[in-house]
């Protein structure tokens, strides 16, 4: 049984409820006709499989960009961040990493790093794979400035399904790379914005492992990364 559990991935508290929510619902389902309540079996099993926060094991190397999430990287491309960031208007390369209903929504900082700014800003609930969803959408931003000066922007993106952004840290916070930062609920995205003049060491269709994927190397000397299918 030990063995068995040891490959149940941890729940993060904040699914608890939601999990109960529903297998509430499951009970009453049975009561209904009994094909329903085996539907609501299984929606309990994916809320709890949703809400997984498993271990992660980052790179621990100065220089490192570390992806924040696990997804998709569905867009890299020049982009202002947010006004409400305070970085200025010119672009910088913006690398999104799209989730779905199944992936870990654990957000994880990307470098080691001060939280210098943190905001928040309501918006629409537009299909996060979108480009327009940058700007459009619910979103919470963070600056983060590493003791070398390096600004990164961080913004976490409210996706069609997902209605609730859970950021875990406060203004003036020091983080490690990989710290969880916050959760979004169900379906989102994440941009992560690079200070100027360090290229991506991932490409556009790439599978990202939050906390521990390379997103870039401020030691490494290279032009953007292609990348094929295979």
């Amino acid at each position: 049984m030990r063995e068995l559990l040891s490959f149940i991935p941890p729940m993060h508290p904040e699914g608890r409820r939601f999990v109960l929510i529903f297998a509430a619902i499951t009970l009453v389902l049975f009561l209904i006709w009994e094909p329903f309540g085996w539907l609501g079996v299984i929606a309990t099993v994916w809320c709890a499989w949703f809400f997984r926060d498993p271990e992660r094991v980052t790179p621990d190397r100065p220089g490192l960009v570390i992806a924040p999430a696990d997804g998709v990287i569905n867009m890299i491309a020049k982009a202002a961040p947010p006004p409400e960031l305070g970085m200025g208007d010119t672009e910088l390369t913006r690398v999104s990493i799209f989730m779905n209903v199944f992936n870990v929504h654990i957000i994880r900082a990307p470098v080691e790093a001060a939280a210098i700014r943190t905001s928040y800003r309501p918006g629409k609930f537009l299909n996060a794979n979108l480009d327009k969803a940058s700007e459009e959408n619910e979103r919470y931003s963070v600056l983060m400035r590493t003791g070398g000066g390096h600004d990164y922007g961080v913004v976490m993106v409210a996706g069609l399904v997902a209605r609730r952004i859970l950021p875990f840290l406060k203004q003036g916070a020091h983080l490690e790379a990989g710290d969880r930062i916050g959760l979004i609920r169900f379906g989102s995205r994440v941009d992560v914005y690079l200070p100027e003049g360090l290229e991506p060491l991932v490409c556009v269709g790439q599978t990202s492992v939050g906390g521990e994927t390379v997103l870039a190397d401020h030691h490494a000397h290279h032009d953007h990364r292609p990348g094929r299918r295979s």
